[in-house]
């Protein structure tokens, strides 16, 4: 029996929650959130489609943490989304509030949980999760990278006129404009991406990708869900069929890369116990030069964050 509990029913967690259903490898997914009756809702909403879309995965939705006992994943995304005009970082107070409440909340009821967070700002969030929690660090990890490769990838296709299927990238660094896109390790069908397309168009697309949640707040006036839900449940799939795929995600460093205590995207794999293996690649100076300035970015919000004391 294998139980997944979103905490928040917006549109990203309702996204989360519907994919998960779609995929029909888990038994049930609980949707809370502080309005009851939304959650509700939106479960029930998904478990409507299941005939129709031919699953078997049971949502739930309630404003109860009694609901979430025993949840082997717990998704965060629960938080006030970013405005047009916002930073990541200007959600830090609020959201910070939050994600610790929930966090404390749910492992009332829940031993030892895996806990994905998606909340903004993401590196940040992790690292309150974590410091709420208590838990084993490869236990806590957040969903940023998979969700900025997959528009450095979609943005590549468009380009290139391939199926997004044949596009492979990494991409490490804060959930932000400082994150580090990798073209030396972009490949299409196994063909390095700088052999199909000149630097000052790869470039041109790797500003594009950084600036990518901004494109689409300036569009819609919100954040983004689809793909944000997409993505984190990717991450509960390799986690709930020990697929230990690889993936980029926001995890604790011990060290690697010369930087430690602090959350930051690296290249990890994902198995049944969380987080198996951080990867380490042999990064050049160029591209070592981005991931620390990346990571002064994160440092710096790090520091806001304990200075509010939030427990």
């Amino acid at each position: 029996m294998s139980k997944v509990t979103v905490v928040g029913a917006g549109n990203v967690g309702a996204t989360v929650a519907n994919v998960l259903a779609h995929k029909d490898i888990v038994n049930e997914v609980v949707i809370l959130d502080i309005k009851g009756n939304f959650a509700k809702g939106k479960a029930l909403d998904t478990w409507q489609q299941a005939p129709i879309d031919y699953y078997s995965t049971k949502t739930t939705g309630t404003d109860n943490y009694k609901d979430t006992a025993n949840s082997d994943i717990v998704v965060i995304t629960a938080g006030i989304p970013r405005k047009p005009g916002m930073s990541r970082d200007d959600l830090i107070s609020t959201n910070a509030k939050i994600v610790v409440s929930v966090t404390k909340e749910i492992l009332k009821h829940s031993k030892n949980p895996i806990i994905i967070i998606v909340s903004n700002p993401l590196d940040v969030m992790t690292y309150a999760a974590y410091k709420a929690s208590k838990l084993n660090p490869n236990r806590v990890f957040g969903m940023a990278g998979i969700l900025d490769t997959a528009r450095y990838r979609a943005f590549l296709a468009t380009a290139l006129k391939v199926s997004p299927k044949e596009i492979q990238a990494v991409l490490m660094g804060g959930h932000g404009d400082t994150m580090v896109p990798l073209p030396r390790y972009t490949t299409v069908a196994g063909i390095p991406v700088l052999e199909m397309m000149d630097k000052k168009k790869l470039n041109a697309i790797v500003e594009r990708t950084k600036k990518g949640g901004g494109e689409l707040v300036k569009l819609m006036g919100t954040s983004a869900w689809y793909a944000p839900g997409a993505a984190a449940a990717q991450m509960v799939e390799s986690i709930i069929k020990d697929e230990n795929r690889i993936f980029p995600c926001c995890a604790w460093l011990t060290g690697q890369y010369g930087l430690r205590n602090m959350y930051l995207g690296v290249p990890v794999k994902l198995g049944k116990n969380g987080i198996t293996e951080i990867l380490k690649l042999k990064l050049n100076k160029t591209e070592m030069k981005g991931l620390k300035k990346s990571a002064d970015a994160v440092k710096d919000v790090m520091n806001t964050f304990k200075k509010m004391k939030i427990k």
